[in-house]
């Protein structure tokens, strides 16, 4: 558990914003989708009988894409 640092403020926030940046949210947003994307690819992987072929990678790729378009990212 962090130990909070002292500041001017009193609150125990630290001497810095406690907000995250758009950037790192941002940065979140497209990491998470990312793993999104290599767990479908390994799903996808598992329930072929043999190596996934380009095309069906692209499909499998596509097909989570249009699905993670649907989340909403964070907030701005």
């Amino acid at each position: 558990m962090p130990v909070p640092r002292p500041d001017d403020r009193g609150d125990g926030r630290g001497g810095r914003c406690g907000r995250r940046s758009l950037m790192q949210d941002h940065q979140d947003h497209a990491a998470l989708a990312e793993i999104e994307l290599c767990g479908e690819l390994m799903i996808a992987a598992s329930a072929a009988e043999g190596p996934l072929s380009a095309a069906r990678i692209d499909e499998v790729l596509r097909r989570a894409a249009c699905e993670l378009d649907d989340v909403p990212g964070p907030a701005r």
